[in-house]
Parts: structure tokens; C-alpha cells; sequence
């Protein structure tokens, strides 16, 4: 940019480009760094300066509150919480941590010090800083199948046995048209495929255990062990997780988190396979019957770290357990669109994340389409998915939703490669 002076002469103005970075993580920080030719002995002393994190903390005691205040101050971050905290009023109160990583591993250090249940609280600041930061060399085995976490995003094709699913009942009874379909769905780019033998749609009521069987061995059997992909069944009873497991299965998605039946937990954890634990508020048959929620975010992120602690107390390993936020279950379209807005908050679990939004009515009631005509706004949410952090998406539209996945991945992960 050039200027006249006061004096008439020309003034030329050095522009910097000065720009904030999109930093996520270490990683991205120390990337920046490496291109500017940072050494490695620096990196390492600054790349958690270089990130910020806000932490929420619920429910702690106002003696807790006051010494974690005074943490945050002397490492140069801050904590907020409610006014009343300073004239000792109430019982407990929420708390916001603000602080770059290296101010929040310092008071860390700090809390661990201290009595009255505060190393407790920094053990969960811990994980969830640990929690933020990439998957690293983490792998999620089924079977013979090694999906590595991080490197792109999984597809879930759909596989419904059942005469009445929202989208797709009835289309895939036999087992001829269930197995055609399944190879339908690996050739348009599914990478697992969810075989489901009971309808879990609003107002639905549960099939019997030995219906659902029926419905779904007879397909993991005819798909046999040289199926490409790996095969998760969608189901909440033990005895058809038992016997899918024997069929051939490498993964079962719960949408009940392993609060239906307690026998399931020890099935799988005896199997040693993966398993997807999802939020619900009810059951099926009532979930839509006026959901409510004091926070939505918080109550589904509370209830998947119990499942989580759950799942661990039956012997299933951690590095088996997926989360699912449950979009649809139980949840009002607001509901919904609040959790897809803030899905980045679920990776503080440290579990990788299953988004299954293919479809379903908060789509069609935000765009007033029927359920034909949701491939767009799936689409939508799909991308937003991936951009916040989820692994998997279950999905119909499997050709279109792996086009979506793929051409996100490329943005937010990094690469240009035509190839799966």
C-alpha cells in the first residue's frame, strides 16, 4: 500500500499478512513450526504453548473451585465460575479452564498435589487433554480386518432385515436379497457392514430374540468368511450377540450402551470384539414422547463416560469401544442440530466416534422432505461429522456418503489421492 506524506512524498506500508492459525492440536503447531525452521529442541519446549484449550468441569465443591482458581492463576491461565463462589454461597458450582496445554499440564502437577479429591480432578483434565490430540499408531481390529483410526474416514453401509425399518423395511427379507445387497454396498465403497434384525424406529416395538436370530445368522452365514469387509450386527440382546458372534460376526452396535441387558457386556468382552455404545433417553417404542434435556451436550457426553466405565468393568478393552452420540434417539430436532454443532466436545472421551444421521426425520423436518429425498441434508451432516472428528458413519446412500467422506477427508485430513 502506498501513501502521500504530509510533505507530498510517497510512503510505502509493509503489510505482515498477519492471520490466525487453524491449530487443533501439537501436531499442527508443530508442523507450523517445522516450516519455519523451528529445531526439534524448541519444538518440543513450545508446541504446548501453542494450543489452547477451554475445559469444563461440573459440579465441583467451592473448596475444590477456589484452590483450582488459584492453580490456573499461578501457571498464567485463568478459570471462570459462578460469582457466588467468592462470597461462599451454594454448595458447588461449574467451572471453565482456560489455558494453553503446557498451563493446564502445570496445574495439573498442581492438583495432584493437593487434598480434598483434587488429584481425582486432574487425572480427568489429563485425559482430556491426552484425549484431544491425534490417534497416533491406534488400531481398531475386527477380526482379521485393521481399520487404522485417523487415517480416513469408515463407512457403515446399512443392512436392515427388517419388514418395517423407517427407510428401507421390507427390502431385504431373504437371504439372497440381504447378501446381493450387502455386496451391493461393499463395491459403491462400504467399509463394514451393519446387519440389523429388529426395527429401532420411533414407536417401534422389540422383535423376540429368537425372530431376530432368524433374521440375521442365516445372512452372516451365507456372506461366509471370505466377505471383504468386516460385519457388525446392530442389536442390544445377548443371545443374538452370542450367536452372530459364532456366525461370523467382528462387531456389535448397541444402542442401548449395555443397559437393556446385563448379560451382553460379558459376551463381548469374552469375544474380545469392538462394540458401539450409544446414547438413548428411553426406548424405542417411547424416545420421541417429549425428550427433554437441561443440556443436551452434557447429559449425552455424562452418560457414553459411564458407558464407557461401564463396558471396561465387564473386561471389554478399551481399544474396543466406539461411541455413538445417538442422533434420533430420543432427541427433538434442536436437539439434534445442538449435538452436530458440537460433536468436537464427544472426542474428550477418548473413544473413537460413530455418527449414524442417514436419513432420519430431524433431516427431513429441517429441509420438510420425505425420507426419499434426505440424501442432501445427510450429506450435510455427514461432512460437518467428519470435520468435527468422527471415524465412522453409518449411512444408506453408501455410493454417495463415500464420495462425501472421501472428499472430506481430503480437506480435513489431508492427501488428493483417487484412490480408497
Amino acid at each position: 500500500m502506498i501513501t502521500l506524506t504530509e510533505t507530498g512524498k510517497l510512503q510505502q506500508h509493509r503489510h505482515h499478512n498477519a492471520r490466525a492459525l487453524a491449530i487443533e492440536s501439537e501436531r499442527d503447531i508443530a508442523s507450523e513450526m517445522e516450516r519455519l525452521g523451528v529445531s526439534p529442541e524448541g519444538i518440543q519446549i513450545m508446541e504446548k504453548k501453542g494450543v489452547f484449550r477451554v475445559i469444563f468441569l461440573e459440579q465441583v465443591s467451592l473448596r475444590q473451585a477456589i484452590i483450582i482458581k488459584q492453580e490456573m492463576l499461578s501457571k498464567g491461565g485463568d478459570a471462570a465460575m459462578n460469582a457466588k463462589v467468592a462470597s461462599l454461597a451454594g454448595d458447588s458450582t461449574d467451572i471453565l479452564l482456560m489455558g494453553t496445554t503446557s498451563q493446564l499440564l502445570r496445574a495439573s502437577e498442581g492438583l495432584m498435589r493437593q487434598p480434598f479429591g483434587l488429584p481425582q480432578i486432574a487425572e480427568e483434565i489429563l485425559e482430556v487433554l491426552d484425549a484431544l490430540e491425534p490417534y497416533g499408531d491406534r488400531i481398531l481390529q475386527l477380526g482379521r480386518h485393521a481399520l487404522p483410526l485417523g487415517a480416513k474416514t469408515y463407512i457403515m453401509g446399512i443392512l436392515n432385515t427388517t419388514p418395517d425399518s423407517f427407510s428401507d423395511g421390507g427390502t431385504h427379507m431373504t437371504v439372497d436379497a440381504a447378501v446381493e445387497h450387502a455386496w451391493r454396498l461393499v463395491e459403491e465403497g462400504a467399509d463394514i457392514i451393519d446387519i440389523g434384525g429388529e426395527s429401532t424406529r420411533p414407536g417401534a416395538s422389540p422383535a423376540p430374540p429368537a425372530e431376530e436370530i432368524r433374521r440375521v445368522i442365516p445372512v452372516i452365514e451365507a456372506l461366509g468368511q471370505d466377505f471383504p469387509v468386516p460385519v457388525s450386527v446392530d442389536t442390544y440382546k445377548s443371545e443374538v450377540a452370542e450367536a452372530a458372534i459364532a456366525a461370523g460376526a467382528h462387531m456389535i452396535n448397541d444402542i442401548s450402551a449395555l443397559t437393556i441387558d446385563p448379560r451382553l457386556g460379558g459376551i463381548v468382552a469374552g469375544a474380545k470384539v469392538p462394540i458401539v455404545l450409544m446414547h438413548m433417553k428411553g426406548r424405542p417404542r417411547d424416545m420421541q414422547e417429549n425428550p427433554e434435556y437441561e443440556s443436551v451436550v452434557s447429559e449425552v457426553t455424562g452418560f457414553l463416560r459411564t458407558s464407557v466405565a461401564r463396558a471396561k468393568e465387564y473386561g471389554i478393552s478399551g481399544e474396543n469401544i466406539i461411541i455413538d452420540p445417538g442422533i434420533g434417539f430420543g432427541k427433538t430436532v434442536a436437539h439434534n442440530l445442538e449435538l452436530l454443532r458440537r460433536l468436537k466436545e464427544l472426542k474428550s472421551l477418548g473413544c473413537p466416534i460413530l455418527l449414524g444421521t442417514s436419513r432420519k426425520s430431524f433431516i427431513g423436518r429441517t429441509l420438510g422432505l420425505p425420507v426419499e429425498d434426505r440424501v442432501e441434508g445427510t450429506a450435510a451432516t455427514i461432512a460437518l461429522g467428519i470435520a468435527s472428528g468422527v471415524d465412522i458413519v453409518r449411512v444408506h446412500d453408501v455410493k454417495y456418503m463415500a464420495r462425501v467422506a472421501r472428499m472430506t477427508d481430503a480437506i480435513v485430513r489431508g492427501g488428493t489421492s483417487c484412490e480408497r
